[in-house]
């Protein structure tokens, strides 16, 4: 069995997920064979925590077969079986949390079965006795391997360290692992050891693939299981997909409502204007100075229209100043009094700060429509699922998103990235909208 070349970390970064090496081994300057040399002794510590709980799984795993064993004769065999197959998924947990502590590896758990009771959950669903098989396996390996690598790892101990006590030996001959007795003590030794203790890390590296191997075949999904999953994310993305086109095309649409009936009636008009001043412009120069006025007016409303637009599809200061200001800005344009609490550093990807803008955005727009509060709150912190928003209002309540009350479109925003969107919104109010954006690698930004 091969073992990973790389190793992921405990915990994926928060925002890509990327796989890297924890603690020392991060150091840039460590070439990749010593830090697989490093890693080994991690992997040793898996062997030799693998040898230490070989014996008491194997003592659980023979206190199960004499509950199997009396179950048919008496019924003290049940509770006996029960509780030895709770303790396998319990010690499964442990060997789970063990791969990810010392070997950086984390093995997602098996999908559960529809059993309701927590006995039928324990005796049908085969986790349990998927657990108990692979205690069987690793009690097993754990006595082979772990003797085999704590037997190496005291081999080139004792020989490195022989100077320091070989005046105290019987005879100057040592009593070594393997079965080695009465070996004499020799100064060739001491480089034999070093050389033994360079190359146990790199064999505990190479054995504790079988241990990877075993977690993953009997703790982790079946492949049954993987596909299941795959297909339900097919799935989902299919729909999100769908809802992301059919939100792109009602915002071209609204953008495009926008400027024909906003803009492009203030260019029809400054157009008018100029060709009625032009026309009077030998005969009625008081005229023309009037109607130039008049176009000058609307050439500036124009300006403040088409930035509004342009704020609509992306306002500059998001990208300029980060979420805090942006919100800031669209609190104090809100008619609806609205206070603002940002939390966030670093800034998040342009992605998602751009739909947590645009999420908020409509729901302020919808509290001044529907709500009739007095005062809203808006919240952003950063939590381990990702971007946390909160908007809150001492409205009415009464927010039903399958009535279709601006929050379907706000559902289909933040699906597109994998988030989660949750009202609470009883009548008489007040209604909190919760929304998850999960974090990405953000790019770099360049000061301008």
């Amino acid at each position: 069995m091969t073992s990973p070349q790389a190793r992921p970390g405990p915990e994926p970064g928060p925002e890509n997920g990327s796989e890297h090496e924890p603690g020392v081994l991060q150091r840039p300057g460590l070439v990749p064979l010593a830090k697989s040399w490093l890693w080994g002794w991690l992997a040793l510590a898996q062997l030799c925590a693998d040898l230490v709980l070989s014996v008491p799984y194997l003592v659980l795993l023979v206190m199960l077969v004499i509950g199997v064993c009396l179950t048919p004769f008496v019924l003290v065999g049940v509770p006996i079986v029960v509780v030895s197959l709770g303790l396998a998924r319990v010690c499964g947990e442990l060997d789970r949390f063990r791969l990810r502590a010392l070997v950086g590896v984390q093995v997602p758990r098996p999908t559960a079965k529809g059993e309701k009771n927590w006995w039928q959950r324990l005796l049908f669903d085969g986790r349990a006795w998927r657990a108990t098989a692979h205690l069987l396996l690793s009690s097993l390996w754990g006595l082979l391997a772990g003797t085999l690598a704590l037997c190496l790892a005291a081999l080139g101990l004792a020989l490195t360290f022989l100077p320091l006590y070989r005046g105290e030996l019987e005879g100057d001959s040592l009593n070594l692992t393997f079965g080695l007795r009465n070996v004499p003590a020799q100064g060739w030794m001491v480089p034999l050891g070093l050389v033994v203790a360079l190359v146990v890390p790199l064999v505990a590296r190479s054995l504790v693939g079988v241990d990877l191997m075993l977690v993953r075949w009997l703790l982790g999904p079946s492949h049954t299981e993987e596909l299941s999953v795959l297909s339900e994310r097919v799935q989902t993305l299919t729909v999100t997909r769908e809802a992301t086109v059919d939100s792109v095309e009602l915002e071209r649409r609204r953008i495009e409502r926008d400027l024909h009936d906003g803009p492009q009636q203030r260019l029809v008009s400054i157009a008018m204007e100029l060709g009625m001043a032009r026309s009077k412009l030998e005969k009625d120069p008081q005229a023309v100075r009037e109607l130039l006025d008049r176009a000058h007016s609307s050439s500036k409303e124009a300006i403040t229209e088409m930035r509004q637009v342009a704020r609509g599809i992306h306002p500059p200061v998001l990208t300029d100043r980060g979420l805090d200001a942006a919100l800031s800005a669209l609190a104090a344009r809100s008619p609806v009094p609205v206070s603002v609490s940002v939390s966030l550093d670093p800034r998040p990807s342009p992605t998602i700060e751009a739909i947590a803008y645009f999420c908020v955005s409509e729901a302020l727009t919808n509290v001044a429509k529907h709500s009739r509060a007095s005062a809203a709150r808006v919240e952003v912190v950063r939590d381990d699922a990702g971007l946390l928003i909160t908007v809150t209002d001492d409205g009415v309540g009464g927010v039903d998103p399958s009535r279709g009350t601006g929050v379907i479109g706000l559902g289909d925003r933040v699906r597109a990235v994998d988030g989660r969107l949750e009202v609470t919104s009883p009548a008489g109010g007040p209604t909190v909208l919760t929304i998850i954006l999960p974090e990405r690698s953000a790019p770099s930004r360049r000061t301008p």
